[in-house]
C-alpha cells in the first residue's frame, strides 16, 4: 500500500493500517537501533519504543517527510539509550555471534558461514570506527540515505558529508585490514 495512503489511514484510527505500517517499516527502525546499540534484545526494546513515539505522533506526519522523520525518531532514540547506557552500564560485553544472527537466505551452509564471518569482522570494524564515521556509513551505506539528506539529518552541509563519507570508507578499510580481512580475500 502507497505510504500517503496508510498515513491517512493511521491518522483516521485504522488499526489494520497501523499494523501495516509498523510490519513495512520495523525492520528498517531495528536496523538502525541495531547498528548503534549492538545488542538484539535492547534494539528490539528501542524498535518497540520507537513505534510507540510514532503512534503519538502518527496524525501530524507528512508522508513526503516520513522515512528521514523516521531514521531521525530512530537515530535519536538510539543515541538517548546510548547515554543512559553510559549512566547505567551494563554487566558485560556485547556477545559477537548476536551481530551474525540474520535471517536465512536460502544460501547453503558454506556461502552462510562465510557470509557470517564477512558480517562479524564488518560489525567489528564499524564498532571500531570513531562515532560521526561509524554514523555516516550506518546512513550512507546501510540505511542509503543520500547526501542531502543525511547533511540534514546531522545538521552539516553537504560538502561535509561528502569528504566524511569518503574518510569514513577509508577508516572502515583500515579497521578492516587491520582485523585480518574479510574472508575469502575480499
Amino acid at each position: 500500500m502507497d505510504l500517503a495512503i496508510l498515513l491517512e489511514h493511521c491518522k483516521r484510527g485504522d488499526q489494520l493500517a497501523w499494523e501495516a505500517l509498523v510490519r513495512q517499516y520495523q525492520g528498517r527502525v531495528y536496523a538502525i537501533a541495531y547498528h548503534y546499540v549492538g545488542n538484539s534484545e535492547d534494539a528490539r526494546d528501542l524498535a518497540q519504543e520507537i513505534f510507540v513515539r510514532l503512534y503519538g505522533t502518527v496524525k501530524t506526519i507528512d508522508h513526503q517527510r516520513f522515512v528521514p522523520w523516521l531514521i531521525r525518531i530512530s537515530r535519536n532514540a538510539s543515541i538517548d539509550f546510548l547515554r543512559r547506557r553510559k549512566v547505567r552500564p551494563q554487566s558485560g560485553e556485547t556477545d559477537i555471534s548476536e551481530m551474525t544472527d540474520l535471517a536465512n537466505d536460502g544460501a547453503n551452509p558454506e556461502e552462510l558461514c562465510d557470509a557470517g564471518l564477512r558480517r562479524s569482522v564488518l560489525y567489528r570494524a564499524l564498532s571500531k570506527l570513531t562515532g560521526l564515521n561509524r554514523e555516516v556509513i550506518i546512513l550512507k551505506e546501510i540505511q542509503e540515505l543520500s547526501i542531502e539528506e543525511i547533511a540534514t539529518l546531522l545538521g552539516v552541509p553537504v560538502g561535509t558529508v561528502k569528504s566524511r563519507s569518503n574518510r569514513a570508507r577509508l577508516e572502515l578499510a583500515r579497521k578492516i585490514i587491520e582485523l585480518g580481512g574479510l574472508p575469502n580475500g575480499e
